[in-house]
């Protein structure tokens, strides 16, 4: 790639730094409110295209001239060695959102151009709906909101199995991410009994004395929440034989992703009432209205939102423009990255 002139390290100077804004028109005022978006136009000179428009190759190449900072969204073109190409002046790509596994390639890595993303925004939203989904399971808030929707008299409505607290619940968490932590935090000021499967969380590790194998925690817990990524050593590891080892009664929460359990196994029980289930992903999104999965009144369901509030946009956002200034100023990126890393990212 070429090297701008502005600087001698080939980073563009104040005010020549040339950024393309590339993310869905219905999320644009959500990471870039007119604070956010004031903030940003100080950096450089910004540029706007919307990640469809820039499908075709041509339009990519002419949209990616002279430009130095790429910020991008869902839907924008992979990264490959053609698109590339056409991009000799990109010296930073800053991903608005959480997961690049779409975004990047084999050619990008090869590149060399520093990669970051906005994911850590939306830990605190994703173990907030965790942490609503296991307080309304514990309580049966869903099946009383369904019973008496349905028209269920009175004293059927009430005749559902005990609700629970949290203090003092037992809680599973399978995966120590960032949002795992967040929601374990949030458990624990509560007052639950935690445990954690992760295997790459070390002696050192805060969380060290609160690990168990996958087999004791599903087991043992009252509640078990989802919060590994979607990695090939994670795919499929809740399987037919784990959802059977769950005792009777055990509430499922999964803001993670579909892929990580056997949803037809997860069905089955939750279509037999032996437990309850609380669901933020799904293997088909959107989800069909006929989905089995909507005629469950011990199930709790979200339509993929658990990342998407006000606050985790904004934090985004702003995200976005701390790392392009750090960047631009010769230092390190907080949310940067590797390869390696993302070989254990969702």
């Amino acid at each position: 790639m070429s090297q701008p002139n502005e600087w001698p390290d080939g980073v563009p100077g104040p005010g020549g730094t040339r950024i393309l804004l590339s993310v869905p028109p219905a999320e644009k005022g959500a990471f870039f409110p007119p604070e956010t978006r004031a903030a940003l136009d100080s950096i450089g000179r910004v540029t706007e295209w919307e990640p469809q428009v820039l499908q075709p190759v041509k339009a990519f190449g002419e949209a990616l001239q002279g430009v130095h900072v790429l910020i991008t969204g869902w839907g924008f073109p992979r990264l490959d060695e053609a698109r590339l190409a056409l991009a000799p002046d990109l010296r930073l790509v800053m991903h608005s959102a959480s997961s690049i596994r779409g975004l990047v390639s084999d050619d990008f890595w090869a590149s060399g151009l520093p990669v970051a993303q906005a994911g850590a925004a939306m830990a605190p939203a994703v173990a907030e709906l965790s942490l609503a989904f296991t307080l309304s399971l514990l309580r049966r808030t869903h099946r009383f909101d369904h019973a008496l929707r349905v028209g269920q008299d009175w004293e059927s409505a009430r005749r559902v199995e005990r609700a629970r607290e949290i203090r003092g619940a037992r809680i599973g968490v399978v995966g120590a991410s960032r949002t795992g932590r967040q929601y374990i935090d949030m458990c624990r000021a509560l007052g639950a009994d935690v445990q954690v499967f992760d295997p790459y969380v070390g002696a050192g590790d805060p969380l060290a004395a609160l690990t168990c194998g996958l087999p004791e925690l599903l087991a043992g817990s009252d509640v078990v929440a989802v919060h590994a990524p979607d990695t090939s050593e994670t795919r499929g590891m809740i399987g037919a034989a784990e959802i059977a080892a769950l005792k009777d009664g055990a509430l499922v929460v999964n803001t993670a992703r579909p892929a990580l359990i056997d949803m037809d196994a997860l069905y089955e029980a939750a279509a037999q009432g032996r437990i309850d289930v609380a669901l933020d992903v799904y293997d088909s999104e959107p989800l069909p209205v006929d989905d089995r999965w909507r005629a469950l009144p011990n199930v709790l369901l979200t339509p993929h939102i658990a990342g998407a509030t006000a606050d985790s946009r904004r934090r985004a956002g702003w995200i976005v423009v701390d790392e392009i200034r750090r960047f631009l100023a010769g230092q390190s990126l907080q949310h940067a990255v590797t390869r390696e890393a993302l070989g254990r990212m969702g």
